[in-house]
């Protein structure tokens, strides 16, 4: 028999709306079994990640994870002590064409169109909107483009050159391509060392969700959606414990049009199950703070209102690329709706002071450990919420004092 929590869940759908990153779904597998096994470790657990399936509506893969004192168990979660196994399957949403789509233009293109976006954003209200409710976002948003600004002043300057001392107007005949040539391969990579041009397409992105307007990223949207129906409806007709929609940054965004298209279009398909809505590091205000963003509003107020969904936001002080401690429902204009519940994490708790020092400053390494794998125990585990017995809310409750309590497999002999 089990002892602990008798509300532990048996088998779970997870469908995981993955960041702002050029990575497939099969990539996306192999980091979370890399974390899987990490946390396995950590918690003296058993996490058998499955391979890779390209489903009829998603990528997904199977985890079974086994409870401590479990033996002889299988793919099932079923063995010589009987049923003591977690099943969950984790589809897997990955934007990454879009990412490529946004990311592999040639490189004029690439600045032109990142400037743009921040003139939109600028324009649109996001930039007072993000130092009004988290001044390091609003930093995070600014950083790569007053960079390659900076560069693009001292490319200038070095063309400008000539003529600032002294020297006849026809030198600028070479001082320009040289200038040029300055600009492009000894002053920019250094800049996209720290994921400049990344962060231009994430922005041409984030516009992109907030309007709705481009045809490209609207087909990949519906796309999206439908397939999450499809999910949805397969957990409906198979049966589950519970429906868990995890997202990570701008899958955020993703995560909440999609969901929250569901909610307009089917709100009885998300009925009769326990869902939980988990942002992780979540970045809906980077495109809900838009003015022309009233669909990606009106979908966070349908989520926040959903009877029967859960809405749990995992925020770290340490992480710039999201809004700490704002209230994320009442900031897209829904201050009478019931709020997300935040629960704040330390990665100090999570890491080894080794490998935090060596972390700390890679603000986008910050950023991803929300999905990573642990090295001690701590309040929160992607692994054990995705793959564990304990229901995805639980983890509200918890804290470095009461930390998840892992239910065990009494032994025959008791």
């Amino acid at each position: 028999m089990i002892q602990g929590d008798a509300s532990i869940v048996r088998r779970r759908i997870v469908l995981h709306f993955p960041g702002f990153e050029p990575l497939n779904a099969q990539a996306h597998r192999a980091r979370y079994a890399r974390a899987a096994a990490q946390s396995a470790r950590v918690w003296d657990l058993s996490f058998d990640v499955g391979p890779l399936v390209d489903g009829a509506h998603v990528p997904f893969f199977d985890v079974t994870g086994a409870l401590p004192g479990a033996t002889g168990t299988n793919a099932t979660g079923t063995g010589a002590t009987g049923t003591a196994g977690t099943e969950s399957r984790v589809h897997i949403f990955d934007h990454h064409r879009l990412v490529a789509l946004l990311a592999e233009k040639p490189f004029h293109r690439r600045l032109l169109a990142g400037y743009a976006s921040a003139a939109r954003v600028v324009w649109q209200g996001g930039l007072s909107g993000y130092f009004r409710h988290a001044w390091r976002f609003g930093l995070f948003f600014v950083f790569p483009f007053l960079l390659v600004a900076l560069a693009v002043l001292a490319a200038l300057g070095a063309a400008l050159a000539p003529l600032v001392f002294g020297f006849p107007a026809w030198n600028l005949a070479w001082s320009v391509p040289a200038a040029a040539v300055l600009f492009r391969y000894g002053l920019m990579p250094p800049a996209e060392r720290l994921h400049t041009l990344h962060l231009f397409a994430d922005w041409e992105l984030a516009v992109a969700m907030a309007s709705l307007d481009r045809p490209d990223v609207d087909r990949w949207l519906e796309t999206a959606i439908a397939s999450a129906r499809a999910v949805l409806v397969e957990a409906r007709d198979t049966g589950c414990d519970e429906v868990l929609v995890t997202s990570h940054s701008m899958g955020s965004t993703v995560a909440a049009h999609v969901i929250g298209a569901l909610l307009e279009r089917e709100p009885a398909l998300m009925r009769g199950h326990r869902i939980t809505f988990v942002t992780l590091g979540g970045a809906i205000l980077q495109c809900a703070l838009l003015r022309p963003a009233t669909r990606l509003r009106a979908r966070v107020g349908l989520l926040a209102r959903a009877p029967g969904l859960d809405w749990l936001e995992v925020q770290c002080l340490t992480d710039s690329i999201h809004f700490y401690k704002a209230q994320v429902v009442a900031a897209s204009g829904h201050p009478d709706a019931p709020p997300a519940r935040i629960v704040t994490i330390r990665l100090k708790h999570i890491l080894t002071a080794e490998r935090y020092k060596r972390i700390k400053l890679d603000f986008l390494r910050v950023h991803r450990q929300y999905v990573l794998g642990p090295d001690r125990r701590a309040s929160f585990d992607f692994t054990l919420m995705t793959a564990g017995p304990l229901p995805a809310f639980d983890f509200a409750t918890f804290s470095q004092a009461t930390l998840p309590p892992i239910p065990a497999v009494e032994s025959p002999a008791s």
